[in-house]
């Protein structure tokens, strides 16, 4: 097997990896809540203390990366990955599974930047638009066959075989890295930024811990403004730390970039959207609604089914075309969806209130990710692939461990008619906002004009 295919087919296994993980949970969450208790509170930790880990270590993996190694970063993060997904699957409460998702988020942070700055590592520039998109396309059969295989396992077994599931593509990843040689690092092992990414852990999670409790405690509570001001000042101070630190773990300099910069900020915008609304539609369906996890599975089915299909096509007509136009109609697309589903009533009638707008969100993601990947990566140096790749994934997770975090804020303590309608416009606002951003910020590189005058119709092909 040719070296780019098998490093392609790993990138693809390792992310699938984390990202199944992400589609998976939310159709286990009303059952993991029922045996465990702990309500909304408890359903909205089971997602955040992942992506509260996940986003504040992505940085310091992405440095990680590019000093040690890709591949050796992927073998570390596979093994820690598995140890902590038994352990939420052996859970006896809600504060051990908690802690144990935390774990499982930090070793899934070694996962993601690593197997994208392989890609970019691997393959040249004018292949890496359509190499990404493929990555892309092939990632989201995670999501694909996640809530689906997921809502069986719950309805049928338990949700602990959520997290069993696991271990399977962990083996075959593990196997298949034995035919890749050991990648030299991008230069001489730099200090680690261990300082950074403590004040990211204490600035994210007292933020979080903030938005998740405030409804429960009461916003003037102690318990919630202390951690709340610690948190805030952690991360003005993480700021500050980067940029004074001569190793930091998220170099500023990055953002000099144009593309790197607006792509990052409409990333936050965009993927706060792609967090939300689906972990409202998965419970809504499911505790208001009473659909089964299996149907609500099957319900959350279209976008990804588009985006499988579709997302290598647009990754391809990216590299002709340039990212801009894609990163601005893709999130307004996926908004009119979600503000079509706001025909949602009390007697829900799902293949004419909820399904249309499902399946315009759905193309509207496919327009959208893999033109954004693409275009932030694009404006990194190739020596600085891991990195990049860290930062843009960071900002991705921390975008929805906030949105999930807020969702107490925006419906209360329950997710019913009304309190998903406003859900819907919150999404729906957050991705006009996601489109003006990359329309105003976004500039198409030389690379793309080139292309499109010198490229056939055909090679944009998913096939090719």
């Amino acid at each position: 097997m040719a070296r780019r295919t098998r490093v392609l087919i790993i990138a693809i296994i390792v992310s699938f990896i984390a990202f199944l993980d992400g589609a998976v949970i939310n159709v286990a969450l009303p059952s993991l809540a029922e045996e465990l208790g702990g309500g909304l509170a408890l359903q909205q930790w089971a997602v955040d203390a992942y992506l509260l880990t996940l986003g504040a270590f992505i940085l310091l993996a992405g440095s990680l990366s590019d000093s040690f190694g890709r591949a050796r970063m992927i073998r570390i993060g596979l093994y820690g990955f598995g140890i902590t997904s038994i352990a939420c699957a052996m859970a006896p409460d809600g504060v051990f599974f908690v802690v144990a998702r935390a774990l499982q988020g930090a070793a899934g942070a070694l996962l993601v930047p690593s197997s994208l700055a392989l890609i970019v590592a691997t393959f040249p520039l004018a292949e890496q638009g359509k190499a990404i998109g493929r990555w892309t396309a092939w990632t989201t059969v995670a999501f694909l066959i996640g809530p689906l295989f997921g809502g069986i396992l719950v309805d049928l077994v338990s949700w602990r075989l959520v997290f069993w599931i696991n271990v399977i593509p962990i083996v075959v990843a593990l196997v298949m890295l034995r035919g890749i040689a050991r990648d030299e690092p991008a230069g001489d092992h730099a200090p680690i930024d261990w300082v950074g990414a403590a004040l990211c852990v204490v600035g994210l999670g007292g933020t979080v811990f903030a938005l998740i409790e405030g409804e429960r405690l009461g916003w003037g509570s102690p318990l919630v403004v202390v951690p709340l001001v610690v948190g805030v000042v952690a991360l003005v101070v993480f700021v500050w730390w980067e940029h004074r630190t001569p190793q930091p773990m998220l170099p500023l300099s990055l953002f000099r970039a144009r593309n790197f910069a607006a792509g990052n900020l409409a990333t936050l915008f965009i993927y706060a959207a792609f967090s939300l609304g689906p972990f409202a539609i998965t419970i809504f369906l499911q505790e208001f609604a009473g659909f089964t996890a299996t149907a609500a599975g099957l319900a959350t089915l279209p976008p990804t089914i588009m985006l499988v299909l579709l997302g290598s096509w647009f990754g391809g007509l990216s590299t002709r075309f340039g990212p801009r136009i894609f990163m601005t109609l893709g999130p307004m697309t996926v908004a009119v969806g979600y503000l079509m589903t706001l025909a949602v009533s009390a007697e829900l009638a799902f293949w004419t209130e909820m399904l249309p707008g499902i399946v315009v969100s759905g193309l509207g993601m496919a327009i959208t990710v893999a033109p954004l990947t693409a275009a932030i990566l694009g404006a990194v140096d190739p020596a600085r692939a891991g990195i990049g790749s860290a930062v843009n994934n960071a900002v991705a997770r921390i975008a929805g461990l906030v949105a999930i975090a807020s969702i107490g804020v925006i419906v209360g303590s329950a997710l019913d008619v009304a309190g998903y309608h406003r859900v819907a416009i919150a999404t729906a606002a957050l991705l006009v906002v996601g489109g003006v951003v990359s329309w105003l910020g976004i500039r198409n590189p030389p690379q793309a004009a080139r292309a499109a005058e010198s490229s056939p119709a055909t090679s944009a092909s998913p096939e090719e």
